[in-house]
């Protein structure tokens, strides 16, 4: 992997783990989001993905769409397809994972062993979340609580700072809109949270247009994903083959 493409990813990848999951960041956050999370499940690498326009990436500009942004990590990442692998996204970023399925599948490249959508509605159901409706200082609150959801403590300064990263996610969201889905020859495990205001786990129910899905809701609400809970880690480790 050329060092350039390593910036996509908050830490090396390791030279031979068993299978890999790409994690994908939240609208306005980056990789550090999945600091909780462990290094490895059950012999999976976890690899938290790092798009621009965030963290160490801040100074440069973050994609405006979802078509570019996932042609753009399909090509970093590619020397890393090279064994089982599985991409996770929550709410926003869970179509940010089908958008790259779909890529990969169109070209003929690996295909993940499986896509774990969290907490979004399917393509062809949105857009879909109150983000897309909030003014400045709402989104900017809403900013503010995630931090402290990450265990951190929010600074205006930082706020502001990633307040330009976030329009932009919002606005990429808001243009994602597909009229009829494009079927996917891949596993998807669709995760609903039992105390989710955001995106109930009945708002996820149009899934199986995307491919064969199977369903799950685990207890917690929308931000339930950040401490990575054993069930999550379990269906993780039973999403990948062997």
């Amino acid at each position: 992997m050329s060092a350039p493409n390593r910036r996509w990813l908050s830490r090396p990848p390791l030279p031979d783990p068993a299978a890999r999951l790409f994690c994908l960041p939240y609208s306005g956050c980056g990789a550090s989001m999945y600091r909780s999370w462990p290094a490895e499940i059950d012999g999976i690498e976890i690899c938290p993905v790092q798009p621009p326009g965030r963290e160490n990436r801040l100074r440069e500009p973050a994609f405006d769409n979802y078509q570019d942004l996932a042609a753009a990590l399909i090509e970093a990442l590619l020397p890393l397809l090279d064994r089982p692998f599985g991409f996770f996204g929550h709410c926003a970023s869970a179509l940010v994972g089908y958008e790259v399925t779909v890529q990969l599948v169109r070209e003929g490249l690996p295909l993940p062993a499986r896509l774990f959508v969290s907490s979004q509605v399917a393509p062809h159901k949105g857009p879909h979340g109150r983000f897309l409706t909030m003014d400045e200082p709402a989104l900017a609150e809403e900013l503010g609580k995630l931090v402290v959801e990450l265990g951190g403590t929010p600074r205006p300064d930082m706020i502001e700072l990633a307040m330009d990263t976030l329009r932009v996610d919002v606005e990429a969201n808001r243009q994602y809109r597909m009229a009829v889905p494009v079927r996917l020859p891949v596993p998807i495990t669709a995760l609903g949270w039992a105390r989710d205001a955001e995106v109930p786990p009945e708002l996820m129910a149009d899934w199986p247009d995307c491919g064969p899905v199977d369903f799950h809701t685990l207890q917690g609400g929308h931000y339930g994903f950040i401490q990575a809970p054993p069930e999550l880690q379990k269906l993780i480790a039973a999403g990948f083959p062997g």
